[in-house]
């Protein structure tokens, strides 16, 4: 009997590009959920590249509505799914903290949610897929379906990036290996923890089509707006990705981002130590840049993370001191509020560290690592340091990092960790794991020749996506995805046994 396999896709056309390549390969029957605007919906409506057997489009079937949620049929789902319905919603950017055009009331939020779980289920029922190939989820819809399928017995092949640029995974969970514990039967190469971080030096999350990129920037910037400005998106309103956004709405707000950068950026360069004592002990906490999935998603009890400061600081032994650094990447969310910078300034034994300071300097010198759901955990292993994190992450199978679930604990597991020594052998074991268990896929890459080609280079994502073009972009990339495909399908049927 030949498989059914669910695709969920979306504007990053990754997916649309491997069901494509798979279709070719591998002999089953395909369905989508396709989560995309007005317009880019034309392309999948005509396209024949791929032979979907049924496709369902996720704003078709979730709307605005005038009457009261069904709350007896969520708690049901609840309980029968084990699913948390308000921590999904609570942390979706749209709904909460993040969002600039439209405050969501409870209400709306559960209408939405119903609409969401009614549509998941239907489709579930209908085609009792055995596979569902989707990339990791940033928002809590997408989240809610992975969650769905796998509470269904579905076998979910996410494709998620790794700690290492270039190399991604596929597994069960974002970011989590299915077999772990084979990391324990390698055997060490002997590699020093000089020869550990050179390997860790050759990554670079940055390649060539970076720089395709910037020299591409300003010109697909203009294009993109004068497209937007006079372009109709009127029916796009009523998804409630764009409650609120009005043309007028979205100028004022960009305005009002530009000039909140520069303000927050101008406090940032005044108040922040570009020069940190390196003589006195001390932990270091890298902030992550906000309304982003590690947090939202992949953290979400953990999500505010001045207060998470706060529990550090008070769980810390006294004579150790916290460096609280920004993220070089905080100008993508225009940094945070002036008053965000104040209250960590203002929390005793803090010193905020500006973004220009070399991470490296930082993992060298400090006693100890605090990474919410991101890298810096393991990087600070590279240079014999232990790390604590406060999320399920890829390399919590290292013996030198520990994981926070009930912050009580705390101060007991900052204990442990600084009395931890990091061994280059097991640093060793975990690369050698992680070099056959991933696939190497300039993920980061081909999304920008994505949104080159397709979306304005990224400014602009409600567009026509001319089939011709589609037809050229999967040409060019003809190997990568095939390859790609190639390990879907020995993961697919490692699945089978």
């Amino acid at each position: 009997m030949k498989s059914k396999i669910l695709f969920w896709l979306g504007a990053e056309l990754t997916h649309f590009c491997l069901a494509y390549a798979l279709q070719k390969q591998f002999n089953a029957d395909y369905y989508a959920v396709i989560d995309i605007t007005k317009k880019p919906k034309g392309f999948f409506q005509k396209q024949e590249l791929v032979k979907f057997d049924k496709i369902w489009y996720f704003f078709d079937h979730v709307k605005k509505q005038n009457k009261k949620p069904d709350y007896n049929y969520l708690s049901n789902f609840e309980k029968k799914y084990g699913i948390n319905l308000w921590k999904l919603a609570v942390n979706e950017r749209i709904f909460y903290r993040f969002y600039n055009f439209h405050k969501f009331t409870s209400e709306q939020i559960c209408s939405i949610l119903e609409q969401e779980c009614k549509l998941y289920e239907k489709i579930l029922d209908d085609v009792k897929p055995n596979f569902l190939i989707t990339k990791d989820a940033s928002r809590h819809h997408h989240q809610l379906f992975i969650k769905l399928c796998e509470a269904r017995g579905v076998k979910n092949i996410v494709l998620s990036r790794t700690t290492l640029g270039y190399k991604v995974i596929l597994s069960k969970e974002s970011h989590i290996f299915d077999n772990i514990d084979d990391f324990k039967s390698i055997k060490s190469k002997g590699r020093s923890f000089k020869e550990l971080q050179e390997y860790l030096q050759s990554f670079s999350f940055l390649k060539s089509a970076t720089k395709t990129f910037e020299k591409s920037k300003n010109m697909q910037t203009i294009s993109g707006a004068k497209h937007y400005l006079f372009s109709d998106n009127h029916e796009n309103l009523e998804q409630y990705y764009y409650f609120g956004r009005t043309k007028s709405n979205v100028i004022k707000y960009q305005i009002t981002s530009s000039i909140n950068s520069k303000v927050r950026k101008n406090f940032l360069d005044k108040h922040s130590v570009y020069n940190p004592d390196y003589n006195v002990p001390f932990a270091y906490f890298p902030l992550h840049v906000d309304m982003e999935r590690p947090l939202l998603i992949g953290a979400p009890f953990f999500t505010n993370q001045i207060e998470v400061i706060r529990h550090i600081v008070k769980s810390l032994p006294v004579g150790i001191r916290l460096y609280v650094k920004e993220s070089p990447a905080g100008k993508t969310r225009e940094w945070r509020k002036v008053s965000d910078y104040k209250e960590i300034l203002n929390i005793p034994n803090v010193t905020l560290i500006h973004p220009s300071v070399p991470a490296k300097d930082l993992f060298e010198n400090c006693s100890v690592v605090f990474s919410i759901a991101g890298t810096s955990g393991f990087e600070s292993a590279f240079y014999k340091k232990p790390s604590i994190v406060f999320s399920d992450v890829g390399y919590l199978a290292l013996p030198s990092v520990r994981r926070v679930k009930t912050i009580e604990n705390l101060p007991e597991i900052i204990g442990k960790s600084l009395e931890t020594q990091v061994k280059s052998d097991d640093l060793d074991k975990f690369l050698q794991f992680m070099d056959r268990n991933t696939i190497d896929f300039d993920w980061f890459g081909f999304e920008v020749e994505q949104q080159n080609a397709f979306y304005h280079g990224g400014i602009l994502i409600d567009v026509d996506i001319p089939i011709s073009r589609m037809k050229e972009f999967l040409k060019k990339h003809n190997e990568i995805l095939n390859n790609l495909a190639v390990h879907h399908i020995k993961k697919i049927n490692s699945y089978k046994k």
